[in-house]
């Protein structure tokens, strides 16, 4: 080995045991700051949110989706709108006052369920996500009615305002009123 690969070398890892050092010194001094009411670096946004997708892509990859049916759909929207709506909203609806102040904000589903498979989301609903405040439903849900949730989440972005209004909410009970229609648990797809 030459001298002068010695010293490039010799640099390198003198660089990157710097770069480590005022990583560990940013760390163990709390120099990060995890305020909710402070966005990320741009940096620290592009590191967690590019982990985020492939943690869960790199994951999902072992999940096989059974085919959803519209009675899947309809099955998972009482689960949705008790335990989801509140953080990511509905279709025409917003998340709740307080989950403006999470950080990362959870994402509106009614549009950003295109980004992700029936698996992804499945995986995403059973495991959960750290430091995001998304729970894993794994421990006290089915896997059937996991699927549920995610055959509905994947079904919002193509329903109108009416068909999500349609679906039944938590406990069977409807949405909102539908005095004389016989009690429709969902609307036609």
């Amino acid at each position: 080995m030459t001298s002068t690969v010695k010293h490039v070398l010799i640099g390198a890892v003198g660089a990157l045991l710097l770069l480590l050092l005022v990583g560990l010194a940013v760390i163990l001094s709390g120099g990060y700051d995890v305020a909710a009411t402070e966005r990320h670096t741009s940096l620290g946004a592009w590191a967690l949110d590019t982990n985020f997708r492939n943690s869960i892509q790199g994951h999902a990859e072992d999940v096989t989706a059974p085919e959803l049916t519209p009675a899947m759909v309809s099955a998972g929207a009482p689960e949705y709108k008790a335990m989801c709506a509140h953080c990511h909203g509905g279709v025409g609806e917003s998340r709740a006052e307080w989950a403006e102040g999470m950080r990362p904000k959870p994402p509106a589903l009614a549009a950003a369920a295109r980004e992700w498979s029936a698996a992804e989301i499945f995986w995403l609903v059973k495991h959960g996500a750290k430091m995001t405040g998304m729970p894993a439903f794994g421990p006290t849900h089915e896997d059937r009615k996991i699927w549920h949730i995610a055959a509905f989440v994947k079904a919002m972005p193509e329903m109108t305002r009416d068909q999500y209004a349609g679906y039944r909410a938590e406990h069977g009970e409807d949405a909102h009123s539908h005095a004389g229609d016989g009690g429709a648990s969902a609307p036609e797809h």
